[in-house]
């Protein structure tokens, strides 16, 4: 547990804080070098974290297995071992490069797919409310209404106004 917790911290404080003033700093001062650099770790990182989430359920019982991954990712941060550059580099760019038209392809379906899907959505929203306006609107004047209505107003307002409603015993708020 005291593993757990130390490694959250440590990932959270050197993989994404530091990381992200790091990041802006390198926007800010518009230093090309450093941006690319902060751009592949970003890259780097994200798979790690999707990685995580299987790991953290199937192999978190494995000895170390916190200590390893806070190693990791003070390895992936360093500067003197350029972890993230090295395993952009080595593995991610290629594999990227290789699948790149699939993956833009599949995003491009998935992108209208989720449009066609929110429409869709939104569509079946809207009659349903519509046919709740319309079902309160038929039932409208019902006997909410008149105890609403018999808060404020005499009988004979009610009446006049409303001849659906009958006059009754009167409940209080």
């Amino acid at each position: 547990m005291v593993s757990w917790m130390i490694c959250r911290l440590v990932v959270l404080v050197f993989g994404m804080l530091y990381p992200a003033y790091a990041s802006y700093k390198a926007v800010k001062t518009k230093n090309i070098r450093e941006y690319v650099r902060w751009m592949m770790y970003w890259i780097v990182f994200a798979l790690f974290m999707a990685a995580e989430i299987v790991t953290d359920i199937f192999i978190s019982w494995f000895p170390f297995y916190y200590e390893i991954k806070m190693a990791f990712v003070l390895w992936l941060l360093s500067p003197y071992t350029k972890g993230a550059s090295l395993l952009y580099r080595k593995f991610v760019h290629p594999s990227l490069s290789r699948h790149e038209k699939e993956i833009d392809a599949y995003l491009v379906q998935a992108k209208e797919r989720s449009y066609e899907t929110m429409l869709s959505f939104g569509k079946r929203g809207l009659n349903i409310a519509a046919s709740a306006a319309v079902q309160a609107a038929t039932k409208g004047t019902g006997t909410g209404a008149c105890r609403t209505a018999t808060r404020r107003m005499s009988v004979g307002q009610i009446l006049r106004r409303s001849p659906g409603c009958q006059p009754g015993p009167e409940r209080s708020p």
